[in-house]
């Protein structure tokens, strides 16, 4: 069968349907077929270049059924060599259930865990920074955000103050809006910054202009949220059969295409989707192994999408 030519929801049916009738287990990775790994510019730090983000796909509360299939989620993450998950106190019970999740099935240690604050006023910050410390049960903090550029002049202080003291490891800035690229740019040249997540996908690609420049040269790390338009790339694209020239970067689905276009500029550290299907988050892994896009293909696939 040639899965090049199928559509991302069709490979994976049969892709599982396959693994099932010939008794393999379900994750598809071995230690020797694991996703790459990028530095933390300010560290040297390596982390895997396709991570998962938990908004709307993690808000399952304290319902059973709703949080199994997210612990597939979770072993499928760091089966294939990840370790960077995203979350927020804005994303509801995101960040709860990530802590019991990972600590139920002993993945904690395993995890780079990142999250946000997301009010305005020091104490205020402080409050929700530790709330959220102990809903992820993640302490230090591998990653704390100022979402979407908050309060930031207030909460950049007690990020310097709770990395001096061990509490945080690392400190970043987010924004999910193209409007907001300036104010990231300037924010990452003028304080000292870790981490900067924007939003950028192959067609909302005004992050490549500046912004991604500026990190690169700055020795920032990039988290890119909305790689997939919020699930518009794949509408677009529905019916269509993804181009034979795409397995010459190893690329087998449109998910994969999609977050092979990101990782194929080297400023972006990595790609988070979210997503609370397993079989999803296995085939979105599979944007990190293999090669990735040159500049011809770059090309193609712009033409393709426009």
């Amino acid at each position: 069968m040639n899965y090049k030519m199928l559509s991302r929801r069709k490979a994976l049916k049969h892709i599982t349907v396959g693994c099932i009738a010939i008794g393999m287990p379900k994750v598809l990775f071995s230690q020797n077929d694991q996703i790459m790994k990028r530095a933390i510019p300010s560290t040297g730090e390596k982390i895997g270049v396709v991570g998962l983000g938990t908004w709307q796909t993690f808000d399952v509360g304290n319902s059973s059924s709703a949080q199994e299939p997210l612990k597939e989620v979770l072993k499928a993450l760091v089966d294939g060599g990840g370790n960077v998950i995203d979350s927020s106190p804005m994303y509801g019970s995101s960040e709860k259930v990530v802590g019991d999740l990972s600590t139920e099935l002993g993945l904690e240690k395993e995890l780079f865990c990142a999250t946000k604050v997301w009010t305005s006023g020091k104490q205020s910050g402080i409050d929700q920074m530790n709330a959220s410390m102990r809903k992820m049960k993640a302490n230090p903090m591998d990653l704390m955000q100022i979402h979407n550029l908050q309060d930031w002049k207030t909460h950049i202080k007690t990020l310097y103050d709770w990395k001096d003291r061990g509490l945080i490891r690392y400190i970043g800035i987010t924004h999910y809006v193209d409007s907001a690229h300036d104010d990231l740019e300037r924010i990452i040249k003028s304080e000292n910054i870790d981490f900067v997540q924007v939003n950028y996908s192959i067609n909302d690609r005004k992050a490549e202009k500046s912004l991604l420049p500026s990190a690169k040269d700055k020795g920032v790390a990039v988290l890119t949220n909305r790689p997939y338009s919020g699930g518009s790339l794949f509408r677009k694209l529905r019916g269509q059969h993804l181009p034979e020239w795409a397995s010459e970067f190893d690329c087998k689905s449109w998910g994969q295409f999609f977050l092979k276009y990101l990782l194929s500029n080297e400023a972006v550290t990595c790609v988070i989707p979210g997503t609370s299907k397993e079989k999803h988050m296995i085939d979105n892994m599979g944007a990190g192994l293999g090669r990735l896009p040159d500049k011809g293909h770059l090309k193609r696939m712009i033409e393709l999408i426009s």
